[in-house]
């Protein structure tokens, strides 16, 4: 078994990535859940050891601002570095370690709390920028087939165009059914989707996204994707089968915590 620090990836496509889990203590709903450790590892460790299934990268590490955290990682053999307490947002972490790395092409942001994400979607998100040369980003979404999880404002929902192409990510429920039927959630393919706490940059926009300030649209959803929207960038979405989710709630935990002992 290879260790945690030890990694096998390659310039795929002729681009070199490196993946970087931002991670910051100060959670609200769910206060130091990167540390929580119910099922014997802490979450950030979890997400840490689904990064490196991932094939393309030619690195991982945390990036985060609380000397706990950076003890923690270390101590499971993992890389981290620690950067700017000031810094705004998960990109803003990415873009610290991106400047000190001019050789790497693109920076995939995993986000600590999605510890159920495998190593073939995060290449999948990489793939698509290596295939698409006149995109920016790329990030992941899952159909969503519950009325309950498409009405929830903490469910972040994404519509894109038919070449794949964001259009618009939102806490309310988009597309918007002016007249409700239940069929809708059945539709194939499927008409909602819910956005998946993952992006790949490219080096020289994920730099000149993190020197913008918050936009309009950013600043009332709360959602930082939507200033590289604003800023006219391609979004490029790869859907995948999602059962896992972001762990933001006391609840999301505790389903994590049972899927882990269900194995």
């Amino acid at each position: 078994m290879k260790k945690l620090s030890e990694r096998q990836g390659g310039a795929a496509g002729g681009y070199r990535s490196y993946l970087v889990i931002p991670a910051r203590l100060a959670s609200t709903r769910l206060p130091r859940k990167m540390l929580l450790r119910e099922t014997g590892k802490p979450l950030v460790q979890h997400t840490y050891e689904s990064a490196l299934e991932a094939r393309h990268p030619v690195g991982v590490c945390v990036a985060t601002d609380s000397e706990e955290i950076f003890e923690v990682v270390r101590a499971f053999g993992g890389q981290v570095r620690m950067t700017d307490p000031a810094a705004g947002s998960g990109t803003d972490r990415v873009a610290e370690v991106a400047r000190s790395m001019p050789d790497i092409d693109l920076f995939v942001n995993l986000q600590g709390d999605e510890p159920e994400l495998g190593g073939q979607a995060i290449d999948l998100a990489i793939e698509l920028l290596q295939q698409n040369p006149a995109a920016h980003l790329s990030t992941l979404a899952t159909p969503i087939r519950s009325r309950q999880q498409l009405e929830d404002p903490a469910c972040v929902k994404v519509v894109f165009d038919s070449q794949g192409r964001a259009i618009y990510f939102s806490r309310a429920a988009i597309p918007y059914p002016r007249n409700w039927e239940d069929r809708l959630l059945e539709a194939d393919p499927p008409l909602f989707y819910q956005h998946i706490g993952l992006y790949v940059y490219r080096r020289e926009v994920l730099l000149e996204l993190a020197s913008r300030p918050p936009s309009r649209l950013e600043l009332v959803e709360r959602l930082e994707q939507l200033r590289a929207l604003e800023a006219g960038y391609t979004i490029l979405v790869g859907v995948i089968e999602y059962h896992g989710c972001g762990i933001d709630t006391p609840e999301d935990y505790r389903a994590f915590v049972e899927r882990c002992r269900r194995g």
